[in-house]
């Protein structure tokens, strides 16, 4: 009998909250990770009880078992990549800003605060705590309503994005992703702006005319970890994320009787496939 030869794929991090109906949280990262070529494991945060139209309940882990899943995850893996998505409350922002310290690999960090559907994920008293996870950040990947609420500033002209940016940088992060889904251009596209102390970089793609963007922003941030954990640099990385993302919402998943879902099981032409392969990897 042949055995099989043993394979070490990077290893990358979600620490985020799970989404019962799969379309973003944990599921949309690990279902990510796993199509861009990437093993990936978990600290369950939070868990929502959810579906394609909305969030009917949220309950949050104490942090000494946020803290437990991280420990036994550093402690044996191989951790190329972290990424973070909702922490939903200050004591499990603190947590896991502790637990990071122990870690020093590249960090993504999505600040969630409100779901697709309009569902508010993040407590209020838990924003201010955000700054510290910001010190561990190789990059932060808010919206435009998200870099509003934590800056002040609306990210809708270059010199605001920079703006912006450099609150983040006095935060402590090392770069920033200002993605632009919420800003309106005038000419049918979507401008996401990478900015680091030394330069600013565009990336602009055909908006996509769909409701079904349910998880974009989980998918994105996780996209760019797997390709961190990968070794890509940062501006690959970010590139790469930006235009699996894109393919993702090109043909999305209808699913449930809402909106609908990115699709995380796409070709790089946008079209659907049931097996994987190494396009993205």
């Amino acid at each position: 009998m042949q055995s099989p030869a043993p394979k070490t794929p990077p290893y990358a991090l979600t620490i985020a909250s799970s989404d019962s109906g799969g379309g973003a949280g944990i599921q949309a990262d690990l279902k990510t990770m796993t199509r861009l070529g990437v093993y990936g494991g978990s600290v369950v945060v939070g868990v929502t009880a959810q579906n394609s139209r909305g969030v009917t309940d949220t309950r949050v882990l104490p942090p000494d078992a946020i803290r437990a899943q991280f420990d036994a995850v550093h402690d044996d893996f191989n951790v190329g990549a972290v990424k973070l998505g909702m922490l939903a409350t200050e004591p499990a922002v603190e947590r896991v800003a502790e637990c990071l310290r122990a870690y020093d690999g590249p960090v993504v960090v999505d600040p969630v605060m409100v779901a697709t559907s309009g569902d508010r994920l993040l407590d209020e008293g838990a924003i201010d705590a955000y700054t510290d996870l910001f010190e561990q950040a190789t990059l932060v990947t808010p919206n435009a309503d998200e870099t509003a609420e934590l800056t002040g500033v609306i990210p809708d002209t270059p010199d605001r994005i920079r703006t912006a940016a450099e609150q983040f940088f006095d935060w402590g992060a090392d770069a920033v992703l200002s993605k632009g889904g919420h800003v309106e251009t005038g000419d049918g596209s979507v401008v996401d702006t990478l900015v680091t102390p030394e330069e600013t970089t565009t990336y602009s793609n055909p908006r996509i005319d769909t409701d079904a963007t349910h998880g974009s922003g989980c998918t994105l941030s996780s996209a760019i970890a797997a390709r961190l954990a990968h070794g890509d640099d940062l501006p690959t990385a970010v590139e790469r994320g930006i235009e699996f993302t894109h393919a993702a919402l090109s043909a999305p998943a209808v699913v449930g009787r809402g909106p609908g879902s990115v699709n995380h099981l796409v070709e790089p032409d946008g079209e659907w496939v049931l097996v994987g392969d190494d396009d993205w990897s």
